[in-house]
Formats: structure tokens, C-alpha cells, sequence
């Protein structure tokens, strides 16, 4: 099965943990192409989110990276628009809803610049979403936008009809399958839902550990007797487990809404 590895979020001021990063690619890419013949980068992708800088430098800046990230065919990500709530200490929880709208010319001009560098980018565009999750009706997405993100970079390359762009659904926790099965049809490649994930984890363990509490207040002494050992109960490998197991089915749904699945099957299969 095929593994992509990512790193999601640096902004400006971690640009040197950015450079950092690309060097150890290269170094890797190096080294398996000395050992091969084919080298390969270390990391898949790596994403640059300058979306709280302007337009112009959000794009200067990633094309200078992918610049160097094309030689070893390693891709970027970039996000250019705004998305609501709070990540990474970035908090855009008060923005106008108006925001969190990328335009089309937006895009174009992402794309514009970056496709003369290298084929190898992703555009998380805004459609509404925010980071986190909220009480229903808090988030309105409208991923029906990037159809018109698609096309007008389709108009650009006189390819009407077509979906060149390879985009990436932030802010994805809570969404409603509608919403998700809109923005896969519309171009998305990539959902982040690191809040559902995290809930999921922690859901497991929570469960486990209402189920068990009785076995889980001492190393000694339960129901079943004061002398009793509750070590397989409190044992790290006993309710990490339990938080794993959950995780996967959280995954597994994932993959169902976003289309995976039929695919995943398809490969087992064969």
C-alpha cells in the first residue's frame, strides 16, 4: 500500500526548520541514488503555509522552495486564502466569512507562477472551512467554488472541461459526506481532518476506561477481589490499543467519504 509521509504547516517564522527539511531530502535523494541508481526525497511532501502573508509573497517565497523541491521530485503544498478557527498558533477564529472565500484569480495566479517551476504542487483553496470542530451551522461550506477554480485554470491552458488542479480540503473534521463527495468531484486529493482523528484516539481510550474503571483506581483490588491485579488492565498496551483501534475505524470512514475505499479494495483484490 502505498504511504505518503507529510509534514503540514510551517509558517514563515519555521522556514528554517523548512530549509532544514529540504536538506535532509537531499541528502537522503543523494545517498538512494548513489545505492539505486533512483533517488527519492526522504519526506513526500512538505507544505509551506504563508496564507497570512500577501498574495505576492506567499507565492514568491513557495516558488523559490519548489524550486529547490523539484530537483528531487518532492511536492509542495501551499495555502493561499484564509481558513477559520485556530491551528498551530494561528488564529484566524474572528475572521469575516467573506475571507475565507479564495477567489479564482487567486488560484490562477498560484498556478501560473508555479507551473512554470514544476507539476509537483497542491493548493489548499478556502471554501468556508475552518479549523476544528463546530456546533452545526457554526461552518458553511461551499466547495461548489472550486468547479470555478477548476475551470478558470482549465480556460488559462485552453483545456475547457478539464481539472488540472490538485487540491487539498483543510478544516475537513465534522463535514458532512455532501460537502466532502462535492470537493473530491470538484478536484480535492487531500482531506486534513486532524481534530476527528484526534477525538478518535481519544474516544477509544475514554471508552475503555469507563468500561473499566473499577480495575483502573489501583494496581491491587476490584470487583472481584481485594487481592486482585488490574496490571492487564492499566497496562499501556492494553488501552493504547483501544485508541488505535478506534483511530482505524475513523480512517476507515474517511476513506469511504472520500472515494478511497473502492480503490483500496480493488488493489487488495488484485
Amino acid at each position: 500500500m502505498p504511504v505518503i509521509i507529510h509534514s503540514d504547516h510551517c509558517a514563515k517564522g519555521l522556514i528554517p526548520w523548512f530549509d532544514g527539511m529540504l536538506k535532509a531530502n537531499e541528502e537522503y535523494f543523494a545517498k538512494e541514488k548513489k545505492l539505486t541508481g533512483t533517488g527519492k526525497p526522504l519526506f513526500s511532501s512538505h507544505m509551506l503555509d504563508l496564507s497570512t502573508e500577501t498574495d505576492k509573497e506567499n507565492i514568491r517565497i513557495c516558488v523559490e522552495k519548489l524550486e529547490r523541491m523539484k530537483k528531487i521530485g518532492l511536492w509542495l503544498e501551499m495555502e493561499i486564502g484564509i481558513t477559520g478557527g485556530e491551528e498551530d498558533g494561528v488564529c484566524n477564529e474572528d475572521a469575516d466569512p467573506r475571507d475565507l472565500m479564495t477567489t479564482p484569480d487567486q488560484i490562477l495566479a498560484v498556478y501560473k507562477a508555479f507551473s512554470e517551476v514544476s507539476p509537483y504542487f497542491t493548493i489548499a483553496a478556502s471554501f468556508g472551512n475552518v479549523h476544528g470542530v463546530y456546533a452545526p451551522g457554526n461552518v458553511k461550506l461551499d466547495p461548489t467554488i472550486l468547479k470555478e477554480h477548476q475551470a478558470k485554470v482549465a480556460e488559462f491552458i485552453g483545456k475547457p472541461g478539464s481539472k488540472p488542479l490538485y487540491l487539498v480540503f483543510h478544516g475537513g473534521s465534522g463535514s458532512s459526506a455532501e460537502d466532502i463527495k462535492t470537493a473530491v468531484e470538484n478536484g480535492v486529493v487531500k482531506m486534513n481532518i486532524d481534530t476527528d482523528t484526534q477525538w478518535a484516539y481519544w474516544e477509544g481510550v475514554l471508552k475503555f476506561y469507563h468500561k473499566n474503571a473499577f480495575y483502573l483506581h489501583s494496581q491491587i483490588g476490584n470487583p472481584e477481589g481485594v487481592d486482585k491485579p488490574n496490571k492487564k488492565y492499566f497496562d499501556p498496551r492494553t488501552w493504547l490499543r483501544k485508541g488505535e483501534e478506534s483511530m482505524v475505524e475513523r480512517l476507515a470512514q474517511a476513506f469511504e467519504d472520500l472515494g478511497a475505499h473502492s480503490t483500496l479494495a480493488r488493489t487488495s483484490a488484485a
